[in-house]
């Protein structure tokens, strides 16, 4: 029963220097899962330089990167549709019967070690995975922009499904099952780009036909003077972000040290009150 991480590897994928350290140390096996035509889920077309294969040679000291190459575009697919192909393909590679975590390049834990003993917890779920299926989850903190001299950032911690036993992935990495929640949190760099990499993200990604049209035109005006006047700032539906707040830092190691996750994690009381929920909304269902 392994722990295995895989990263969807794109347009951005600068951004796993962020990511990979975080993980480095308490991962089984880390795949890599690149488009061997270098393609994106909307059939535009992306380089990625050598520089960051050699990076990868010398940052794998313990040899645990696996690099998988398919073709992740099907031309009659939705990006999204394309994203869900793209994750199964990936599971199949890491093995069912294991831990099967994926994340985004531009999602950073800030204690993956202690996401993975909470998990360990639940390892029984791993020996006959498809009479009980279910999915783990953190909560995501969500980076709005790069502003002077810090980050903005929405105030309140958003669900994000991360591991699971069984990788029958719907929309996204939502498998639309029984959900464990645990106290852990993920910087999620999500709209933190420029604003040229910004809309190359937004014509590429699997949310693409989702989109506010008018977010960006209030994350263009997103500035460290104004940001407590900017209400409902979420790309989808507006009003699921509904305020943002400010963290120091020029970088996100800078970040990392100065936010306090304490204010964010959730009590141990609201995860108990949360997965008895699930408990009792998945319980007579049919498996």
């Amino acid at each position: 029963m392994k722990i295995q991480v895989g990263f969807l590897i794109s347009y951005d994928y600068e951004l796993l220097k962020n990511a990979l350290p975080r993980v480095y140390n308490n991962a089984d096996t880390i795949f890599l899962a690149i488009d061997k035509y270098r393609r994106t889920w909307s059939g535009n077309v992306f380089l990625i330089e050598e520089s960051f294969f050699k990076w990868l040679r010398s940052f794998d000291t313990e040899e645990k990167i696996i690099i998988y190459e398919d073709e992740f575009y099907i031309e009659s697919f939705t990006p999204m549709e394309c994203e869900v192909r793209e994750r199964k393909l990936l599971a199949e590679k890491m093995g069912i019967g294991n831990w099967l975590i994926q994340l985004d390049v531009d999602e950073y834990f800030l204690d993956f070690k202690k996401f993975v003993l909470d998990i360990r917890k639940y390892d029984s779920f791993l020996l006959n995975p498809k009479v009980q299926e279910i999915q783990i989850a953190a909560f995501l903190i969500n980076i709005y922009k790069f502003v002077e001299d810090g980050f903005l950032y929405v105030d309140k911690p958003t669900r994000c499904l991360v591991a699971t036993n069984v990788p029958n992935y719907k929309v996204g990495r939502n498998t639309r099952k029984r959900i464990i929640y645990t106290s852990n949190l993920i910087f999620h760099e999500t709209l933190s780009r420029s604003e040229k990499e910004l809309e190359m993200k937004i014509k590429n990604w699997g949310h693409k036909n989702e989109l506010n049209p008018h977010f960006l035109d209030k994350w263009k005006s997103a500035n460290k003077n104004n940001y407590r006047e900017l209400k409902n700032v979420f790309y989808i539906e507006p009003e699921k972000w509904k305020s943002l707040q400010y963290v120091s830092g020029k970088n996100i190691e800078e970040v990392s040290k100065n936010f306090n996750s304490k204010l964010f994690l959730p009590t141990s009381f609201h995860i108990r009150k949360k997965n008895l929920g699930q408990w009792f909304k998945f319980l007579f269902k049919n498996k």
